[in-house]
């Protein structure tokens, strides 16, 4: 049997030659994401976009990029989105193991690795709840051991933890039967936090902070638009939620904050339109009626709506929109 720790048995089953992620109808064929909900969603990331230029002093090749970038819905649905000038200074980056889908802007740069030294925004739209990370069990005198699988997705306890695993668990993750050991996922932001010049980075995901780790762990699979076990060979998703507040990178102004409240100072709201609409221009009731129930799905705080998010401002000022939200701080090594 081929015993292995989490982080390389899913690796394998998620990015390998034959791997989940690898699969042409990309991950739309198996769960909705808030790109996949509404064309919303990439409105308001536009509108980011676009305080983000004000901000940086409008330069010339304004970088988009989007990390974990599926089939490149996002990108697609925010150059639409855009206003034709800011549009033509856009340099949009899709950053993507998988290969490139037909039917992309042809401006659309698609890379396997985060550009740097760039300009803008970057955006990572659950992307580090797929960066695969080891999991940790205590055994009977309360000493942390590596779990590890098999490709039928059993379990075992393996070694104690090394010195940098058991460092991160007892600096983020000290209570709890299951420790999912974050550490990979720090250093993938901080490696694409570190790639922007000036800029604005965005991680979006379900997401815990210390205050209420999961005392035993998120790990799961999804395949087909459900939840199943997390079984590592190649198919099924294999997903954890993001220790964000571990990620966050020090130094930099940094902002923690959910979905709804996020979309909300971007303009996306639930709210009904006016029932008088309905009788004055009926079929721009029924448009705004379909817009406020997708807007509804994105901010529901018990779905969509409760993702956390992680806003970083590299060496530029904070944007308006999101400037407005309290909780803001410069995070200290």
């Amino acid at each position: 049997m081929d015993w292995m720790r989490w982080r390389p048995a899913a690796t394998r089953a998620l990015y390998g030659a034959d791997g989940f992620y690898r699969r042409p109808e990309g991950p739309a064929g198996h769960f909705r994401t808030s790109v996949h909900a509404s064309g919303l969603y990439a409105g308001a990331v536009a509108r980011l976009l676009g305080e983000v230029d004000e901000a940086l002093g409008r330069p010339d090749g304004l970088a988009l990029v989007d990390v974990g970038a599926g089939r490149g819905e996002l990108l697609a649905g925010v150059l639409a989105a855009l206003p034709p000038g800011l549009a033509a200074r856009v340099r949009p980056y899709a950053v993507e193991l998988a290969e490139r889908p037909p039917g992309l802007p042809e401006q659309v740069v698609w890379t396997d690795s985060v550009p740097s030294g760039v300009h803008g925004l970057l955006f990572a739209n659950e992307w580090l709840d797929n960066v695969p990370l080891d999991v940790a069990e205590r055994d009977e005198d309360g000493v942390l051991r590596y779990v590890e699988v098999a490709p039928d997705g059993r379990e075992r306890p393996g070694d104690p933890l090394d010195a940098v695993d058991a460092a991160w668990a007892a600096r983020w993750w000290p209570e709890g039967d299951r420790v999912e050991l974050g550490g990979p996922r720090d250093a993938a932001w901080a490696a694409a936090v570190g790639a922007l010049e000036r800029g604005l980075a965005v991680a979006v995901d379900y997401a815990h902070t210390a205050d209420a780790r999961p005392p035993f762990g998120t790990l799961t699979g999804f395949r087909g638009g459900r939840e199943v076990p997390p079984v590592p060979d190649g198919s099924c998703d294999v997903t954890a939620h993001v220790a964000l507040d571990a990620a966050a990178v020090p130094g930099v102004h940094s902002l923690w904050t959910t979905q709804r409240a996020a979309l909300h100072a971007l303009g996306v709201h639930g709210g009904r339109p006016p029932l008088a609409l309905a009788s004055t221009d009926p079929a721009a009731y029924l448009r705004a009626l379909g817009g406020a129930g997708e807007a509804a799905e994105l901010t529901d705080p018990g779905g969509l709506g409760g993702f956390g998010w992680l806003a970083q401002a590299v060496r530029m000022p904070v944007p308006p929109s999101l400037g407005a939200l309290p909780g803001w701080q410069t995070l200290m090594p």
